[in-house]
């Protein structure tokens, strides 16, 4: 187990001093690759619940500080994180996160701060956390301009509650393929039904062993993801582009339909891993390696489903990283990129066609504003808004996402008794 605290250690490191994002730093750590699927595990839960949980334990170990540690000890601090998190919300036994701790900074500065790291966590696991602050523990752990903004946005009591959706770990959402019954795979898998036909089970357990992935009759995707290519029609059979595809969740959703896609991005390396996932379940799509706002189809096409790059502040919840990496100022560089590929999507689509506009952000600016922004320029596309009608294909239980103005926004406190769900803004367009 010792290795499995040095390794998330390490980890951390590299993502709140390096700016790393988790999956990067986690595919990259040639030490965790090594460890046994027991320490594996330890490993990964330890850091996501330092990342979901650091202010909080950065507060607790102030308060058993006389003085702050020095910024370049991060090291230190990082150990110490690791070990709060273990004593206050993984049940760690006290000897056992405090005496693993004191041997990992034995390794720093000659033991220089073994003495302090004893006397830290000794006294943290004398004096457990204070429970009664646990209605405000989300806000506690947020960054205050994300907090204030989304207090902005949607209200002090939904801003709450968004933070709350994102210091529990999320469960394992599957797209399933349409040749394969649910009913059957829901008890293979030990799997709920949701009434969007998405199969959601406990996460936990490495994913490549799950029955039915060598098969490939599912792929991981967040019951939010899956929402934004129902948008288009179930009867249309015309060629679809989908812009910045990779890993290919909404591209094996389209496949899957039978629709012949086109799926453009600029990765090659995510490119290879959507590639990887259309071999595993046996979808076809045409693959370009591309930048989408320079590329162009040989003709217009029927559809163009853009998910663009964005903060992705609507997937913390998968993605606590998010919360240590993003700053405001990433949410204006984010928009100018978005406006590039809307009006790069406008050019692809032939009249009457159809654009899928989505973000995982729970940012306007990223989402309604991009699309009032392209409908303001004069572009020849307007807004087709998603109807009642729609409301079965969706499975959306809360009745709040869906606009007014007919786009939809999920948020990670949305079927918050079932699991919650990521934030995700989508609109339809329709070419003039």
């Amino acid at each position: 187990m010792s290795n499995s605290r040095a390794t998330a250690c390490q980890i951390l490191g590299s993502i709140l001093d390096g700016g790393k994002p988790l999956d990067s730093a986690l595919a990259e750590n040639r030490v965790m690759a090594q460890l046994d699927p027991r320490d594996r595990a330890q490993a990964r839960r330890i850091i996501a619940t330092v990342l979901r949980r650091i202010g909080e334990i950065d507060s607790r170990i102030s308060e058993c500080l006389d003085r702050p540690l020095a910024d370049r000890h991060t090291q230190i601090q990082n150990i110490l994180r690791i070990a709060t998190a273990e004593l206050i919300f993984l049940e760690t036994p006290a000897h056992a996160a405090v005496d693993s701790a004191v041997r990992l900074a034995g390794r720093y500065r000659r033991g220089a701060f073994k003495g302090l790291v004893n006397a830290v966590l000794r006294r943290i696991g004398r004096e457990p956390e204070n429970r009664e602050r646990t209605d405000t523990a989300g806000e506690i752990n947020t960054p205050n301009w994300m907090l204030t903004r989304w207090r902005n946005i949607y209200g002090a009591d939904t801003a709450r509650d968004i933070a709350a959706a994102h210091l529990v770990e999320p469960p394992l959402d599957l797209t399933l393929s349409r040749r394969a019954d649910p009913a059957e795979w829901a008890i293979k898998l030990n799997a709920e039904i949701l009434p969007s036909g998405t199969l959601r089970r406990k996460a936990g357990g490495r994913i490549a062993e799950l029955p039915g992935f060598d098969e490939g009759v599912w792929w991981v995707q967040d019951v939010a993801a899956s929402l934004p290519a129902k948008l288009l029609r179930d009867d249309a059979r015309g060629q679809v582009i989908d812009l910045c595809a990779a890993p290919g969740g909404k591209t094996m959703q389209l496949a899957d339909r039978g629709r012949p896609v086109t799926a453009v991005d600029i990765s090659h390396s995510r490119l290879a891993t959507l590639q990887e996932n259309l071999t595993r379940t046996g979808l076809i799509a045409d693959i370009v390696d591309a930048d989408a706002t320079q590329w162009r189809p040989p003709q217009p096409v029927e559809a163009v489903l853009l998910d663009a790059p964005c903060t992705a502040t609507g997937t913390i919840r998968r993605h606590p990283d998010i919360l240590r990496r993003r700053l405001e100022i990433d949410i204006a560089n984010a928009t100018k990129l978005q406006d590039r590929l809307l009006n790069a999507a406008v050019k692809m689509v032939a009249p009457g066609g159809t654009i899928i506009y989505t973000v995982c952000s729970l940012e306007p600016e990223e989402g309604a504003e991009r699309v009032d922004a392209l409908l303001a320029s004069g572009a020849p596309v307007r807004l087709n808004p998603i109807s009642a009608d729609e409301w079965p294909k969706l499975g959306v239980l809360d009745p709040a996402a869906i606009t007014p103005n007919g786009t939809l926004r999920s948020l990670p406190c949305h079927w918050s008794a079932r699991g919650g769900m990521d934030g995700f803004f989508a609109a339809r367009l329709t070419r003039n």
